[in-house]
This record gives C-alpha cells, sequence and structure tokens, in this order.
C-alpha cells in the first residue's frame, strides 16, 4: 500500500502496490502492520456499505463525538464518488479546512479519514456503492452533522444534488451542530 497525506494532516490517501502477472494483479488492501507502522489507528470495530441509486447523491456531512469518534477506510467498490473530509479538531493547524479526493471502482483509492473529521460524499456515477471500515461501532447519541452546504466550509459539490435526506438537508450549520435525530 501506498500512502500520500492529503493537505489535511493526518488524512492519507492509499493506493494499491499492484504486484501484476497475466492473470491480472493482486494487492494489499489492509494490514494492521502498515498502519500501526505510521502511527494510524488501526483498529476495526464495524464495516458497512452504502448504495446510491442516483448520481448526484450527497450524504454528510456526519461525524461522531468523543468518546464515539471514529477513523474511518473508505472506499468506492461500484461506481465512483467525490469524497469530502473537513478537519473539525479543534487543536489542528487546518481546522475547518476541507479537501476532496475522487474514488472509484477503477481507481481502487481509500480514503483513511482519522478521528475528528467530518465525511461526506456525493455520487459521481448512478448504482455507486461505498464500502466503509471504522474503529468505532456507531453510536446514534453520538452522532452528529452540518450542513452540507455551510458557509463556514464553502464545499464545492461537483453535480447537481438528486437526492439527500431529510436529515442531511436539516443539520445545522456548524456553529450550532446537534445530535442526529
Amino acid at each position: 500500500m501506498i500512502f500520500t497525506e492529503t493537505e489535511l494532516k493526518g488524512a492519507f490517501i492509499i493506493e494499491l502496490e499492484k504486484f501484476e502477472d497475466e492473470r491480472g494483479f493482486f494487492a494489499l488492501t489492509w494490514s494492521h502492520s502498515d498502519f500501526v507502522k505510521r502511527g494510524l489507528e488501526s483498529q476495526l470495530a464495524e464495516c458497512n456499505i452504502s448504495f446510491n441509486e442516483k448520481k448526484g447523491t450527497l450524504r454528510g456531512m456526519h461525524y461522531q463525538e468523543a468518546p464515539h469518534g471514529q477513523t474511518k477506510l473508505v472506499r468506492c467498490t461500484m461506481g465512483a464518488i467525490y469524497d469530502v473530509i473537513a478537519d473539525l479538531r479543534p487543536e489542528s493547524s487546518s481546522l475547518r479546512r476541507w479537501t476532496a479526493v475522487e474514488l472509484t471502482a477503477n481507481n481502487r483509492r481509500t480514503l483513511f479519514i482519522p478521528e475528528g473529521f467530518a465525511h461526506g460524499f456525493q455520487a459521481l456515477e448512478d448504482n455507486t456503492e461505498v464500502l466503509y471500515q471504522m474503529s468505532e461501532c456507531y453510536h446514534p447519541e453520538s452522532g452528529r452533522g452540518f450542513r452540507w452546504d455551510d458557509p463556514a466550509f464553502a464545499i464545492y459539490w461537483p453535480l447537481e444534488i438528486t437526492a439527500i435526506s431529510e436529515r442531511d438537508r436539516s443539520y445545522p450549520l456548524l456553529g450550532s451542530a446537534r445530535k442526529e435525530s
């Protein structure tokens, strides 16, 4: 695996190191020791998938508060997404900055998202599936979010939004973030 840190400290794009031959390729997608060696969270507690029927579907911006904060590994297994993370760590030099990475079934990239970041994405193709691996199980009482169009972040979304949940649409602006309902 090839780890490249994004402009937001602690967040990494992970690319496959492929071993190819006439059959295709083989690649390592997870190694506890590789994560430990880099000082990254290596505990996995839960895995989920998200299926998004329509291009333009938007999910986010979500996070869990301590003591149930989550580190996430996100990979697109079918289709393509515009994956966005925003740094909410009070001590961070990149507080309230965001970055986006295109994750596709073809590029097979994974995004490592440290605890203390919000996460959201927009499906770039119909029938897009996303795999999440998390360090902490989902804890509804710790779930938080802020609006996808919060002017404090001014996140660029590449497509018109075709589907968004009522919960995501009604999240407050970051300054008044509340519990999920």
